[in-house]
C-alpha cells in the first residue's frame, strides 16, 4: 500500500472514533447504551444487521467459494431464499414477544417462561460460544490485513480490535448501528467498484461470463439431498438448513436480536426485518459475481492463481490461499487512493463484525450474571460505567484468544460455520416451545437441549456424508420431541399458561403484517428466478 492508501484509512478510523464520541453524549444509563433509548429506526437496523452478517470471511470467503472451490459457484445463492422465510416467522411468533417484553437480555424471557437454569444455560452457551468465534474471527481477519497492509499479525490485530473496542466501548449500541450503516455504504461501493473495474479488464459482461466455466454459473442443485451422499450446497439442505438456521440467528441470538429489541415499536422492529429481507439478497449477489468475475479473471489469467499467497491445506503442502484473490486482483488493478478505500472496506466488514458482538456479549454479562444476582442495585452512573468495562473487557478476551487459536485454526476456521449449526435448532426450539406450548417446563426443555445437541454432535463425528445444514433440523426436531415427552407426566408450572398464552396472543397471527409476508414471499420467488436463470446461462 502507498501512502495515500494509508491516509485513507487513517481517516476511516478516525471518523469512527469521533463519530462514538459524538452519538455517546445521549447516554444516560446502561438502556440508552445497550439500545440506543429505543431511537433507532427500521432502516439503521436492517442494514446494521446486513452489515454485521457481511464479515471479512464472507467478502472474501464467498467470492472465493464461487470462483475456485471444488463444488462451489452460484449454489451458495441458494442460502438465500431460505432469509425471506426465516424473515415470515420472526414477525409472526418470535420479534413480537421479545419486544413487547422490553428486554434488554433476550435470555431473561426463558427464565419468565421456564425458569433461571433455562436463562444461565442459554445465556453462557451464547457467551463462550461466541467469544471464541470471534476471537477465531479476529485471528482470521487479522491474517488476511496483515498480508493485505504489509504488516506483521500483531499490528494487523491490534489496529483491527483497538479501534472496534474504543469505538463501541464510547457509543454503545448506537454508535454500532450507526458505524455499521456507513461501513454497509463504504463496503457495498468497493464490492461494486471491484465488479466495474473487472468486467472493464476483462471486455465487458458477455466476456466475463463466456470465460467462466459453465459449472460455476449452476446455482441450483436438485440431484441430491445432502443426507448421506456427501453434497452439502444442495438445495433441499440449503432452503431447510437455512431456514431453521436464520430464524435461529436472527431470532434467539443476543447478537442479532438486540438491535430488534432497540427498535421503537414492535411494528417498527417488523419493518427492519422485512427490509433485511429484502436488501440482503442484493448484497449477495454482488460479492457472488465479484466471484464470477475473479473466475474469469482467472481463466484468462492462469498465472492470477499462481500469484496468489501460499497457505498449508490439512495435510501440511503448501496451497494457493484462494480468500486472498479479491486483495490480489485489487493490487493487480487499482490505482493508489482506490486501493486504501478497498481496505476499508476489509476493516469495515471486520469492525461491523466485531462490534455487535462485543456489546451482546456484554449486555448479556450485565443482565443475565450481574444485575440478576447482585443483591444490592447498582446506581444508575455505575451501571452504566460497568456497561462500558465489560464491553472492553469482552474485547481484550477476544483479543487474547485471537493469538491462541493459531494451532487449531485450520481446522477451525473451515468449520466455524459448522459450529453454529450444532446449537441453532435446539436454541429456537426452546424459544419456540415457550411461545407456543403450554406444558413445557424446563426439566423438557433442559433435557430437550441435552437431545438436541447430543444427536448433532453424533451425526458430526459420524456421519460427515450427511450436510452440516441438515443439523439445524435434527437438532430442532430432537429438542422439541424430548422436551414434550419429558414434560408430559411432570407438574406444569401455575404461570406458564399465562405466560405462553399472553405472549402468544401479544405476538399472535391475527396482528400479522400480510402485505409484508406476501412481499418476502414473492421476493423468495425472484430468487428462485435468477437462481434459475443462472443455471440456465450455464446450460447455455
Amino acid at each position: 500500500m502507498t501512502a495515500i492508501d494509508w491516509v485513507v484509512v487513517g481517516l476511516y478510523m478516525t471518523a469512527m472514533i469521533l463519530l462514538a464520541i459524538v452519538i455517546a453524549r445521549g447516554q444516560r444509563n446502561r438502556r440508552d447504551y445497550y439500545l440506543g433509548g429505543n431511537r433507532s429506526g427500521p432502516v439503521s437496523i436492517a442494514l446494521s444487521t446486513m452489515a454485521t452478517q457481511c464479515s471479512t470471511n464472507s467478502i472474501l470467503g464467498a467470492p472465493a467459494f464461487v470462483a475456485f472451490s471444488v463444488g462451489g459457484g452460484l449454489l451458495w445463492l441458494q442460502y438465500e431464499l431460505a432469509v425471506p422465510l426465516a424473515m415470515i416467522v420472526i414477525m409472526a411468533l418470535l420479534l413480537p414477544t421479545l419486544r413487547s417484553l422490553r428486554l434488554v437480555s433476550v435470555y431473561a424471557y426463558l427464565e419468565r417462561r421456564f425458569g433461571l437454569a433455562t436463562r444461565l444455560t442459554l445465556s453462557l452457551v451464547f457467551q463462550l460460544v461466541r467469544a471464541f468465534a470471534t476471537g477465531v474471527t479476529v485471528y482470521g481477519a487479522g491474517l488476511i490485513l496483515a498480508i493485505c497492509l504489509d504488516t506483521d499479525f500483531l499490528t494487523a490485530v491490534l489496529l483491527l480490535a483497538s479501534i472496534t473496542i474504543v469505538y463501541d466501548a464510547i457509543g454503545g449500541l448506537r454508535a454500532v448501528i450507526v458505524s455499521d450503516v456507513i461501513q454497509l455504504a463504504v463496503l457495498s461501493f468497493a464490492i461494486l467498484l471491484a465488479i466495474w473495474v473487472a468486467v472493464d479488464a476483462l471486455g465487458g459482461v458477455g466476456a466475463v461470463f463466456a470465460s467462466v466455466p459453465s459449472e460455476r454459473l449452476t446455482s441450483l442443485d436438485f440431484s441430491h439431498t445432502g443426507w448421506g451422499d456427501g453434497h452439502d450446497y444442495a438445495f433441499w439442505p440449503m432452503l431447510f438448513g437455512g431456514l431453521f438456521l436464520y430464524v435461529s440467528y436472527y431470532g434467539c441470538d443476543q447478537s442479532q436480536t438486540q438491535r430488534l429489541l432497540a427498535s421503537r415499536s414492535v411494528a417498527d422492529g417488523n419493518r427492519a426485518l422485512l427490509l433485511n429481507g429484502l436488501l440482503r439478497f442484493p448484497l449477495v449477489l454482488s460479492y457472488c459475481l465479484l466471484g464470477v468475475c475473479l473466475a474469469a479473471y482467472a481463466s484468462m489469467d492462469p498465472g492470477f492463481v499462481e500469484r496468489l499467497p501460499l497457505r498449508s491445506d490439512s495435510a501440511g503442502e503448501s496451497v494457493p490461499n484462494f480468500n486472498l484473490a479479491v486483495p490480489q486482483f485489487v493490487f493487480e488493478q487499482f490505482p493508489p487512493g482506490l486501493v486504501g478505500l478497498v481496505m476499508v472496506g476489509l476493516f469495515a466488514a471486520a469492525m461491523s463484525s466485531l462490534d455487535s458482538v462485543l456489546n451482546a456479549l456484554s449486555a448479556t454479562t450485565m443482565e443475565d450474571l450481574v444485575r440478576r444476582f447482585r443483591r444490592k442495585p447498582l446506581s444508575i452512573r455505575r451501571e452504566f460505567i460497568l456497561a462500558k468495562l465489560l464491553t472492553v473487557f469482552w474485547g481484550v478476551v477476544t483479543l487474547i484468544m485471537a493469538f491462541y487459536v493459531e494451532a487449531i485454526a485450520d481446522s477451525v476456521l473451515v468449520a466455524i460455520n459448522m459450529i453454529g449449526s450444532l446449537i441453532n435448532g435446539p436454541l429456537l426450539a426452546v424459544f419456540l416451545l415457550g411461545i407456543l406450548t403450554r406444558r413445557t417446563g424446563e426439566p423438557g426443555v433442559l433435557c430437550g437441549l441435552a437431545a438436541g445437541f447430543g444427536v448433532n454432535l453424533v451425526l458430526a463425528l459420524g456421519h460427515p456424508d450427511i450436510s452440516w445444514l441438515w443439523w439445524n433440523v435434527t437438532g430442532f426436531v430432537a429438542t422439541w420431541v424430548t422436551a414434550v415427552l419429558v414434560s408430559l407426566p411432570l407438574p406444569r408450572r401455575m404461570d406458564a399458561d399465562a405466560v405462553a398464552s399472553s405472549d402468544f396472543d401479544a405476538s399472535g397471527l391475527g396482528r400479522a403484517w400480510w402485505p409484508a409476508y406476501a412481499g418476502l414471499l414473492a421476493w423468495a420467488g425472484v430468487i428462485v428466478l435468477v437462481a434459475l436463470g443462472f443455471t440456465a446461462l450455464a446450460k447455455a
